[in-house]
């Protein structure tokens, strides 16, 4: 194997056990973002590791969006999942603005 191939391996074993770690609350929402930060994480190191190995332009050009776009998602994530996780919230939120969470 090729040390690409390692990296994306590590990459996505990583990404499943952290996916996995997050322990079911029963509250849909605060589920889907404990398992959704790490599967956009995982993307991340993924996409860093073909920076690191790839040469093709246009494929490099879309990890570098993914690395943007999803460390602003993770970000976001992050934020809702804290505010979610806060005792005594509220059964209502606001609506959101755009698609990622803020």
């Amino acid at each position: 194997m090729s040390a690409f191939d390692d990296e994306m391996d590590a990459g996505m074993a990583r990404m499943m056990t952290d996916m996995h770690a997050a322990r079911p609350t029963g509250d849909p929402d605060i589920d889907f973002l404990a398992m959704m930060i790490p599967h956009h994480a995982g993307a991340v190191a993924m996409a860093r590791a073909l920076l690191q190995h790839g040469r093709d332009p246009v494929t490099r050009q879309l990890a570098q969006e993914i690395i943007a776009g999803q460390t602003v998602e993770i970000e976001g994530m992050q934020r809702r999942l804290a505010l979610l996780q806060q005792p005594g919230r509220g059964p209502e939120f606001p609506a959101l603005g755009g698609t990622r969470g803020r």
